[in-house]
């Protein structure tokens, strides 16, 4: 990724950024109907500022954060600079939204979203700018539907821009929530993309708008369908112990946690992402043929969702 063409307008992308989370918050804060998003507004002179939205102990969403942060300094972090040793020592401006949501009922999935735009500057050079993001699912008891349904709305997030954008993005998901010291999947995927700026600003701007539309089309009526679903304390147990594996991804191989703890910034904004509760069982195996046993067998294997 070398390209360069426009200088983007860093207000208007800042504004749309922060419409986009405050719709987000809102669709989530109506959802649940009994909690409401706490704002934590934070500037750090000479870094950046930005919002930090966090609602808790709700009916249907144990924990919901959705972060905007806006930040600059004289050179990129390593996680952003590990593949693309090109723009080492440059300066550069990121802004983005992340969204994770941590639901009650273990038969909800937990999801994450994250849309992202970062401007790479050198002296006397063309800056260099990107898009980065994308949506996935993380279910404890799967579902075919349910993936089915994900995945045909990230799929129609894409269509538009060319057959080959979501299997090329899907396939991205796939290699990137991978789990490597468990040789494991975060969960069933959805789309993926980085270092987007192959098309026109516009036009990677028109994507990353309707990639943020597509991520609540997806979500919410797979909410609606599990969050009355019965539940024991098992299998809550079983939930709790599988968000193990989403601190350990989030911990170890998440770019955006380590850009966020690498470049200086907000700590609390940036772990937001972790589950208010988690367990850990040592050498846990489920029964063979149990639901809990079927996650890892079926559904956290990369496949096909869409025939």
């Amino acid at each position: 990724m070398t390209k360069a063409v426009e200088s983007p307008n860093i207000l208007s992308l800042e504004q749309w950024f922060t419409s986009f989370q405050d719709s987000v918050c809102d669709s989530l804060e109506a959802r649940d109907g009994s909690a409401n998003f706490v704002e934590d507004n934070w500037d750090r002179t000479g870094f950046g500022f930005g919002r930090t939205k966090i609602l808790s102990q709700g009916s249907i969403f144990e924990q919901a954060g959705v972060n905007f942060s806006s930040v600059k300094g004289d050179a990129l972090p390593p996680a952003a600079t590990a593949k693309r040793p090109e723009l080492v020592g440059r300066s550069f401006r990121a802004m983005g939204v992340s969204i994770v949501v941590h639901p009650n009922n273990p038969y909800v999935p937990t999801t994450h979203a994250n849309l992202r735009f970062i401007r790479a500057d050198k002296d006397g050079e063309e800056p260099v700018w990107w898009f980065g993001g994308g949506f996935d699912l993380t279910p404890y008891y799967g579902f075919e539907e349910d993936a089915i349904f994900w995945h045909t709305t990230a799929r129609d997030a894409c269509i538009r821009y060319g057959e080959d954008i979501y299997p090329k993005f899907k396939q991205w998901c796939d290699d990137y929530f991978y789990i490597k010291h468990r040789d494991e999947q975060r969960g069933i995927g959805g789309i993926f993309f980085d270092d987007l700026n192959q098309w026109s600003f516009d036009r990677c701007f028109e994507f990353v708008q309707g990639v943020g539309a597509g991520f609540l089309k997806g979500y919410l009526p797979i909410v609606d369908l599990r969050r009355g679903t019965p539940y024991s304390d098992n299998e809550r147990e079983f939930q709790l112990y599988r968000r193990g594996r989403y601190v350990e991804f989030n911990l170890v191989y998440d770019r955006g946690t380590l850009f966020g703890l690498q470049s200086g910034g907000r700590t609390e904004s940036i772990l937001m992402s972790l589950p208010p509760l988690v367990r850990w069982s040592y050498s846990y195996v489920p029964e063979p043929g149990s639901k809990e046993a079927r996650l890892s067998d079926y559904f956290l294997k990369p496949r096909e969702w869409i025939k």
